[in-house]
């Protein structure tokens, strides 16, 4: 589909300057993509609930400006190499998502902080990007706000909160931004479904995802959160053996990877940080 939200407040027979806007605007927000092919002249008529002529003047006004390029049996691609993220001096732009999980307590934000001071890039993290939505949404429900470890709260809020993130994360890689996200990801990261599609979808959009997984020996993490205080840990920290029979401290994600190791022995987390961009991401 190219605008997803608008053919539905369109009426049937919408003109083909509307359509042809819309598309254009699509292309050059980066929502579709230089070279992206645009889906058939019939699946475009019953996504905008118009008929084919139209959306043949809609595409023919489009290949005026250039904007479209108009193959053999209806085909058609994106024609906006303006649209391509540029470096400084010119060159074409690579979106990197540097996607940081681990444990509560083991440091991923810091990690992410000081990835993100050194690049300039944005960060993106799960709690301070959600967290006032996920306490009212529980409060509207009858929970605790701080709730993080109910039915509830993993079956309905949580998926929801991931799924913000990541549309986050894919909308800044359209606009040719790198970006640093922060979340635990342990469910995401032993799926590989789930691991696939994501790289999948930033690879489609010129961009490359960095996974990295911090390591934390369990006394470091409840150390840490002891020192943090945040209510939303309380119920980890009253029932921590608990706690920690659910987790499998040796995780590791399914996909490629690189490891952090911010236990009380491992070496300067500023340094493990430097390594890893001179290693992975700058090149």
């Amino acid at each position: 589909m190219t605008t997803p939200a608008s053919p539905q407040n369109l009426q049937r027979g919408t003109s083909a300057l509307v359509i042809a806007r819309n598309i254009r605007n699509d292309i050059e927000s980066g929502r579709l993509a230089h070279g992206q092919q645009l889906p058939s002249t019939r699946a475009l008529a019953d996504e905008w609930g118009t008929s084919v002529a139209t959306i043949n003047r809609a595409m023919g006004m489009l290949a005026e400006e250039g904007l479209v390029l108009n193959r053999a049996r209806s085909s058609r691609l994106v024609n906006y190499p303006a649209g391509v993220a540029k470096r400084p001096d010119g060159r074409p732009r690579t979106p990197k998502v540097v996607l940081i999980g681990g444990y509560a307590g083991s440091g991923k934000t810091e990690l992410g902080r000081i990835l993100a001071r050194e690049t300039g890039w944005p960060i993106l993290d799960k709690d301070t990007t959600t967290r006032a939505v996920v306490e009212a949404a529980l409060e509207t429900l009858g929970e605790s706000p701080h709730d993080r470890e109910s039915e509830l709260y993993l079956t309905v809020i949580r998926p929801a909160e991931y799924n913000a993130l990541i549309a986050t994360l894919i909308e800044n890689a359209q606009c040719g931004n790198s970006s640093i996200v922060t979340a635990p990801f342990i469910r995401e990261l032993g799926d590989q479904a789930w691991c696939d599609r994501l790289s999948a979808n930033l690879t489609s959009m010129g961009a490359e995802l960095y996974v990295v997984w911090v390591r934390c020996d369990a006394d470091t993490m409840r150390t840490y959160l002891r020192h943090r205080g945040a209510a939303r840990d309380a119920w980890k920290l009253a029932h921590w053996e608990q706690y920690l029979t659910g987790k499998d401290i040796e995780f590791r994600p399914v996909i490629q990877h690189q490891i952090i190791d911010n236990s009380a022995e491992s070496r300067p987390l500023q340094q493990q940080a430097a390594e890893l961009l001179d290693q992975v991401i700058r090149p």
